[in-house]
């Protein structure tokens, strides 16, 4: 069984039991559940649905386990010919999710 859901403009490919990674946002301290509303397309042994934007009333659940920092990145400024450039580091956050359970409606 496995679902299609989007979240923060992307769309992510998830599985119960599967830890992936999404954007951070703000959230209250003791929060350790998330709830994805935005089911495009879930598929089981016998059904599938697919969403005309989203399947109504399907639901994934999944527990917040940590805020997890990417890899560093060094985008560099170049500006030719003025001898001017610069290179400044930068981690993006996320939030590590783990997958407890997709329901259909």
């Amino acid at each position: 069984m496995y679902a299609i859901i989007e979240d923060g403009g992307k769309q992510y490919k998830i599985e119960e039991g599967q830890v992936f990674y999404i954007d951070v946002r703000p959230a209250a301290e003791d929060q350790q559940e998330i709830e994805f509303d935005r089911v495009l397309f879930y598929r089981d042994e016998e059904t599938t649905l697919i969403g005309q934007p989203v399947i109504e009333g399907a639901r994934a659940l999944g527990r917040i386990k940590q805020v997890a920092a990417g890899p560093k990145l060094y985008p560099t400024s170049f500006r030719r010919r003025k001898d001017s450039q610069r290179r400044i580091g930068h981690r993006q956050k996320y939030l590590e999710v783990e997958i407890t359970k997709i329901s259909k409606p």
